[in-house]
């Protein structure tokens, strides 16, 4: 029995381009390559922006509030250190959980992720500033009808309570 093999057929000209194209290059690029730069730019610069100001806050925590706890630890008596070395090494921290958030950002999961909830979002009704007016109006008014009808629920129950001797002093006497 003889065995037929098939040859596979050798790469065009339209598949040369394919791979060579930007696109083809873009999703396959570099570390600082931006995954499909043209969909979801709002909420990805929204997410940037919110893990920039979480490294904005770490990188400040990490300056101001760690020394103090190895002060004593990390200098010796009656010298006066500098912490040159605390300052880059914070720094290196700040680069490094940069280049976490934007390889995060950056994923195609996590960019498609996004890419998607921006588009939902386009998708939403919004309220009117009307709407958003007359809804916080009827928030604020049963907000203090709440209060009201607790406080003179509290007030019955401290008079019960005082009747009763188990309070020493009436409500409004101190």
């Amino acid at each position: 029995m003889a065995s037929v093999t098939q040859e596979e057929p050798k790469a065009g000209a339209e598949d040369r381009e394919r791979t060579s194209s930007p696109a083809a290059r873009r999703e396959g690029g570099g570390f600082f390559t931006i995954y499909k730069p043209t969909q979801g730019k709002v909420t990805r610069l929204a997410t940037g922006a919110g893990i920039a100001l979480l490294i904005g806050m770490t990188m400040w925590f990490l300056y101001t509030e760690v020394p103090a706890y190895f002060a004593e630890a990390l200098r010796p008596p009656q010298a006066n250190t500098n912490y040159l070395w605390w300052n880059i090494l914070v720094l290196v921290v700040g680069l490094a959980l940069a280049a976490l958030g934007w390889r995060l950002i950056n994923k195609p999961s996590n960019a498609e992720f996004l890419i998607a909830t921006d588009s939902e979002m386009k998708k939403v009704n919004w309220t009117t500033r009307k709407q958003l007016w007359g809804s916080t109006k009827v928030v604020i008014l049963f907000m203090f009808m709440i209060a009201g009808i607790l406080f003179i629920v509290d007030m019955v129950f401290h008079y019960i309570f005082y009747f009763l001797n188990v309070l020493k002093f009436a409500p409004f006497e101190m």
